[in-house]
């Protein structure tokens, strides 16, 4: 008689089992809440929203707080160690791709400025990274490491966000010149949490409206709508997605923004303000002084 082997080979396999490494997680199952930890521990220390009465939003991050923080060195560098070992081509999710490449300019943009300062004190401005010719240099630098390989910010936004492979997938998008962040007064606001595949959605609109909602990014004098430069210098992106700027504008202001926008003719733009966007620079963070912020 011949006995056969499959269930002696079957009980083998069942114990050694668990001492197998576990498989990697799906591309759309990865945790972008637990990738950001350490940023989300920054921003949750020194980044403070405001309100504004009529639905705006201002934020403004303390970065003299955060370079006196004894556990900042700690979590930037574990943010930096955990982008450089990240394969972000495993991310097949629009969502969550989107999501991660804004998290990364906005982590990186603020290491940048925390890890560099200037005799021991924030710059006043990013452009103070640059030269009287190109005072926009660190936006060029090739110093951000993400799956072993260096990117700038520029390449982050305008190569990888909003460039031609994204564009080619569908999954271009000019809300994401709402959610990245330049550190600086002019740009929208950084938010307080991480963006997620479940979050981005909901956040590039609120972002877009509330940004819309305030005087840094629309102004009205008389019959001519002040508007950001970002809708002067990415004119394309949005044009891409609606017949005219005012058209893409009213896709996402609120009933009192719209009003503004349907009652102006002209357009001009609002100089871009590139003070660092510390709460000093923001009259809305000392307005009520030692009053809590919201």
């Amino acid at each position: 008689m011949r006995l056969s082997m499959r269930p002696l080979i079957a009980a083998i396999a069942l114990m050694i089992t668990p001492l197998l490494p576990a498989a990697a997680p799906a591309a759309e199952a990865a945790d972008l809440e637990q990738l950001y930890a350490p940023y989300q521990k920054i921003i949750d220390a020194h980044l403070i929203e405001k309100k504004l009465d009529g639905g705006g939003l201002v934020a403004a991050f303390d970065y003299d707080a955060a370079m006196a923080d004894p556990v900042i060195a700690q979590r930037l560098a574990a943010q930096k160690s955990t982008l450089a070992n990240f394969d972000p081509e495993q991310l097949e999710a629009r969502s969550t791709a989107i999501a991660f490449w804004i998290n990364a300019y906005n982590f990186f943009m603020l290491q940048h400025i925390l890890e560099n300062p200037h005799d021991g004190a924030p710059v006043d401005s990013v452009k103070d990274y640059g030269s009287l010719f190109n005072p926009y240099q660190v936006f060029s630098r090739e110093i951000f490491t993400v799956g072993g390989r260096n990117h700038s910010l520029d390449t982050i936004e305008k190569g990888r966000l909003l460039g031609e492979e994204y564009a080619a997938r569908g999954w271009k998008d000019a809300r994401v010149h709402f959610a990245v962040n330049c550190a600086s007064v002019g740009c929208p606001p950084l938010r307080a949490r991480v963006y997620t595949a479940a979050n981005l959605e909901a956040l590039l609109d609120e972002n877009t409206r509330r940004a819309l909602a305030t005087p840094y990014h629309l102004q009205r004098d008389g019959d001519t709508l002040r508007l950001s430069k970002l809708f002067d210098w990415y004119a394309a992106d949005y044009l891409a997605e609606a017949d005219s700027i005012r058209a893409w504008l009213l896709r996402f202001a609120d009933d009192a923004t719209a009003e503004t926008i349907r009652s102006t003719r002209a357009i001009k733009f609002i100089d871009y303000d590139w003070d660092l966007n510390r709460p000093a620079n923001f009259p809305e963070f000392h307005r009520q002084a030692g009053a809590p912020v919201d």
